[in-house]
């Protein structure tokens, strides 16, 4: 599929790129770390022939959005809002929100705050408190996220070596494809890939890093999808298998077997099959 060209859409806080295709329910698409929209390529697609409209900005600091250069304005309860006055500025009244990687995060807090979301489906990150639940196993594999909070030391190593350490530790086995390609180019831009860590400079607290208590959030009402790749790099079974914990609508996990961390663009066939089915189920 061409997708037409994004829109720029002026928020009360931030100015977004935003895709805005087809028509009928609304679906709304977040990415994370380091994409851009064009990740959902294969779902806008799917959703599109299936009859959805769905939306897919870049979160704040990424793709063609705005770059603050602020730290704290990459704190998760600002693209909260974001995505709350997206929904509105769009009209639209309530959506199914999928979301990966950050922008997963960003899923979960918004159907813990928002009536407008009538489902969820959370791409390789599980709920917060599932997160912080899940033991040594998932501190070890999320080494990375403390790396990224120290100013000056990603920024220098990532890109060394026409960026060596992000092919090889990201994308092992695939480290120069068309979703490799796009993560280098656009982190190659002024500003953008100290925009990109501001996410983790801005909401990982290595206080909290280690403590497993829950903490009091909002039950998640509405019903909820969890897709995990079962050789995710960064990201264990047990964070989004135990999801289901703080949701009371009704829960579900999905581990797709010899699947990494890229879900939406490297198993995008499973993906849709299993958002589709997801979408079917969901009262009108």
């Amino acid at each position: 599929m061409q997708l037409p060209d994004p829109v720029r859409i002026a928020l009360p806080d931030i100015t977004l790129s935003v895709y805005d295709v087809g028509s009928g329910p609304a679906v709304l698409l977040l990415h994370g770390f380091p994409d851009r929209a064009t990740l959902w390529t294969a779902q806008i697609e799917c959703l599109v022939g299936a009859g959805y409209r769905v939306l897919a900005p870049d979160l704040r600091g990424f793709g063609d959005s705005d770059r603050p250069s602020d730290v704290r304005a990459y704190r998760l309860r600002h693209s909260v809002a974001d995505m709350a006055a997206l929904l509105g500025e769009r009209g639209v009244d309530s959506a199914v929100v999928v979301g990966h990687d950050y922008g997963a995060a960003v899923g979960w807090a918004l159907a813990m705050s928002s009536d407008a979301v009538r489902g969820y489906v959370a791409l390789s990150v599980g709920h917060p408190n599932a997160f912080r639940a899940a033991g040594l196993r998932q501190r070890a594999l999320s080494w990375y996220m403390l790396w990224f909070r120290e100013p000056g030391v990603a920024e220098a190593v990532l890109p060394a070596d026409d960026w060596s350490f992000l092919r090889r530790w990201a994308h092992p086995g695939t480290e120069d494809d068309d979703l490799v390609r796009t993560h280098i180019r656009d982190l190659s831009r002024e500003g953008a890939l100290t925009a990109g860590l501001s996410w983790y400079r801005a909401n990982v607290d290595p206080r909290t890093f280690v403590d497993e208590h829950p903490v009091d959030l909002p039950p998640v009402t509405c019903p909820v999808l969890g897709l995990i790749g079962a050789e995710d790099i960064a990201l264990g079974e047990a964070q989004m298998a135990g999801s289901g914990a703080w949701v009371t609508g009704g829960f579900e996990c999905v581990t797709l077997p010899g699947a990494g961390h890229w879900l939406p663009a490297r198993h995008a066939d499973a993906v849709n099959e299993h958002l589709l089915a997801f979408l079917g189920r969901l009262p009108a």
